[in-house]
């Protein structure tokens, strides 16, 4: 297959006239040619990798202009608690389909999946304990999207806590029997892959989290963490253990360059030099932070350590890795009081091939020779695009503009609609009226 782009972002930036040779799902070959030869599929516009939301909770996408009112993230996490216990496997496979093939829409062509919705009300298990997992990993396949499942350890409430109420549809007991829930997990490695999470400090006991870690290394896979989202979380690991979160993770081996902490909001100046020098990674979540109200993360300060930046949608307030690489400059500049934290290829590199890497997909994220074949095409034409110079315009583009989406070498998108899901709208206002 060959794609002629009108203008493509290479590793040099943005230039005209790029054939693009696909063979299967992998980028053979990348050329400049004015005119598209006989037979090449013409993507006008400009043409980016293919986006990677390397921090999703799909079913959050339920509380999308529900979860209103005064309140924090604890108020909030409460209607949260109230979604999830309401979810089986086929509410959650037809919510996930709709949810993936939203961000299909919007360019997204890998996701990072922090999945801990496990098991039925109650704590029982499942015939197939395992699925939950099954459903995530059909809605990517019939999304058209890579999957990279995050299997969440999720045991305690809170530190010396017992999980309670819907918290047991999470938990598995032990580290042990998540890993054995886990092995027992197959998947299509080309398509998707497995990593695993510790949800947070309180939520895994700390001598539970070197199983977690040991079982990540054995198999190569990505190892995530929801990082000092809140103050409150700091407050109560330091009152539990005498250390910061980060601390805490890095006293039991969990930092390193396959680690990526998510938030990591609300940290202290050894916080990051441990986080920088271990090369751990950062997911930032802007939309959702704000969301919730958690705060404005260090997000130059932690680039500056030596922390790799991603991007994800979290809780899907909105889904837009765009807006989302947008957000991350806007923040700091809010943060500092000045401009110009992030010019436009470092924010592109966090929304692709950053993202990719976290998710522990290194061959994705370029429009280069060897890499994923995975293209967006957002259309200049519209009034958002006039005039904006082709260097600046994935800050100032959003998901809307998103006119074409090939994913893995096989085209999701054409002409803004999905090839394989139709009406994906019609199908979340039917899943969500049921839950509601």
């Amino acid at each position: 297959m060959t794609y002629w782009c009108e203008h493509a972002w290479l590793d040099d930036g943005p230039q005209a006239g790029v054939l693009v040779d696909v063979d299967g799902t992998t980028v053979t070959a990348v050329t400049r040619t004015d005119d598209p030869p006989p037979g090449a599929t013409r993507l006008p516009g400009l043409v980016i990798p293919g986006l990677a939301n390397a921090h999703s909770h799909a079913f959050h996408r339920g509380l999308r202009g529900r979860a209103t009112g005064r309140g924090t993230f604890w108020t909030w996490r409460e209607q949260m608690y109230a979604l999830a216990g309401r979810l089986d496997p086929d509410s959650y496979l037809r919510l996930a389909t709709a949810t993936y093939t939203e961000m299909a829409l919007a360019g997204i062509t890998c996701v990072g999946e922090f999945h801990y919705l496990h098991h039925p009300p109650g704590g029982g298990r499942y015939d197939d304990p395992n699925a939950m997992s099954a459903a995530l990993a059909q809605a990517a396949h019939d999304a058209g999207i890579r999957l990279t499942l995050l299997d969440t350890c999720y045991l305690t409430g809170g530190f010396d806590t017992p999980a309670e109420g819907v918290q047991l549809r999470f938990s598995d007991g032990d580290a042990t029997a998540w890993a054995d829930r886990v092995d027992r997990f197959r998947v299509d490695c080309g398509r998707v892959r497995l990593g695993a999470a510790v949800h947070s400090v309180r939520a895994v006991p700390a001598g539970q989290i070197p199983h977690l870690v040991g079982w990540a290394q054995r198999g190569g896979t990505p190892l995530h963490v929801h990082l000092s989202e809140q103050r409150a979380e700091n407050d109560a690991c330091r009152a539990a253990h005498g250390r910061t979160p980060t601390e805490l993770l890095h006293e039991h081996g969990a930092l390193g360059p396959r680690t990526t902490a998510v938030h990591a909001t609300h940290l202290t100046e050894h916080d990051l030099r441990l986080l920088g020098d271990t090369g751990t990674g950062s997911c930032l979540c802007p939309s959702t932070e704000a969301d919730l109200g958690d705060g404005i993360g260090p997000a130059r300060a932690l680039h500056d350590a030596g922390s790799p930046l991603s991007l994800g949608s979290d809780g899907h307030s909105t889904i837009d890795l765009l807006a989302e690489a947008h957000a991350v400059e806007a923040g700091q500049r809010l943060r500092a009081e000045t401009r110009g934290h992030f010019d436009t290829p470092r924010l592109l590199d966090m929304a692709t091939t950053n993202g990719h890497r976290a998710l522990g997909w290194l061959d994705a994220g370029r429009i280069a020779p060897g890499q994923r074949a995975d293209l967006d095409a957002l259309d200049l034409a519209g009034p958002r695009l006039a005039g904006v110079p082709l260097g600046g315009v994935p800050t100032a583009a959003r998901g809307d503009v998103i006119r074409d989406v090939i994913a893995h070498g096989r085209a999701i998108v054409r002409d803004r609609a999905h090839e394989h899901v139709p009406d994906p709208a019609r199908r979340l206002r039917r899943v969500l009226a049921e839950l509601s």
